[in-house]
């Protein structure tokens, strides 16, 4: 079962934005899944480790978008981005160090955090960089995280 469905309703109107939000919702519906069917520490901690991946790529992104068209709210936008990396990089230490384990709570806060952002922070970003006309689209010099391409595709 989804942790977390795609719908009209999570879309910010940036076709950019929203193909990576959903292969990011696709991430954490995987990783929930191998949570609840019991797979090992180590199928764990893989599928965490892209989502991870994924998460940074995807905030590259949205950085670059935020300074190619000059978003005032920049830095506040790369604050709430880097205060969850350092969140959920403390989880995978404490994973990798066996003192946690993936948990309901952790997907609960994953899930609520990426619901939370999306609809309020990177909305407010998407109207802006609408309301400006059109959009410059970053040059994205690395291509997505290698090990994703066959699962997103």
């Amino acid at each position: 079962m989804a942790l977390i469905s795609w719908g009209p309703a999570l879309e910010v109107g940036v076709g950019l934005i929203d193909e990576q939000h959903q292969r990011l919702i696709f991430l954490l519906n995987r990783l929930n899944d191998a949570m609840l069917a019991g797979h090992s520490k180590e199928v764990l901690h893989d599928v965490l480790e892209q989502l991870v991946a994924y998460t940074q790529y995807h905030f590259n992104t949205e950085e670059q978008l935020m300074t190619l068209n000059r978003y005032p709210k920049e830095s506040a936008h790369h604050q709430e981005h880097q205060r969850f990396i350092d969140d959920v990089r403390s989880f995978q230490q404490q994973c990798n160090a066996g003192k946690d384990q993936v948990s309901i709570d952790v997907m609960m806060f994953l899930r609520d955090w990426l619901a939370r952002h999306i609809l309020h922070t990177d909305k407010k970003l998407a109207e802006a960089l609408c309301a400006g006309g059109e959009i410059i689209l970053p040059q994205l010099e690395n291509s997505e995280p290698s090990a994703l391409q066959p699962m997103l595709n």
